[in-house]
């Protein structure tokens, strides 16, 4: 019976190419299914076998963890050096694109409660 290993939707393709390494590096068999273009199926790394199954799972946590650490020191490095950061951040570099994307939410709210309310 197939094990699903992980989801592929939305996974950059950079963590892919790791992924897939990874597991040619320590000898997993598994296949691939790719995400559909339009989001109906998910894609992902499968496996047969159900010990390989628990290895892989278990290289795919670490590393996963390991992914974590380093992009979480990444966006703290970027926030350090001014490189990003929250809304006011966004509004102050971005002034434009973050009224037009504020102003879409509330255009998308008022048509979506305006049935349920009265004005």
């Amino acid at each position: 019976m197939p094990h699903h290993l992980m989801n592929l939707r939305h996974v950059p393709d950079d963590e892919v190419d790791d992924i897939r390494v990874l597991f040619e590096e320590h000898e997993i068999p598994f296949y691939e299914t790719p995400p559909s273009r339009w989001g109906i199926s998910m894609g992902g790394f499968w496996v047969h076998d159900d010990t390989e199954a628990a290895r892989a799972k278990t290289l795919l946590e670490h590393y996963q963890n390991q992914r974590l650490g380093e992009q979480r020191a990444r966006y703290e490095e970027d926030l350090a050096a001014g490189r990003t950061g929250g809304l006011w951040w966004r509004l102050r570099h971005k002034p434009v694109t973050t009224l037009a994307a504020c102003v879409a939410i509330a255009v998308i709210l008022v048509f979506s409660l305006a049935p349920f309310v009265r004005f």
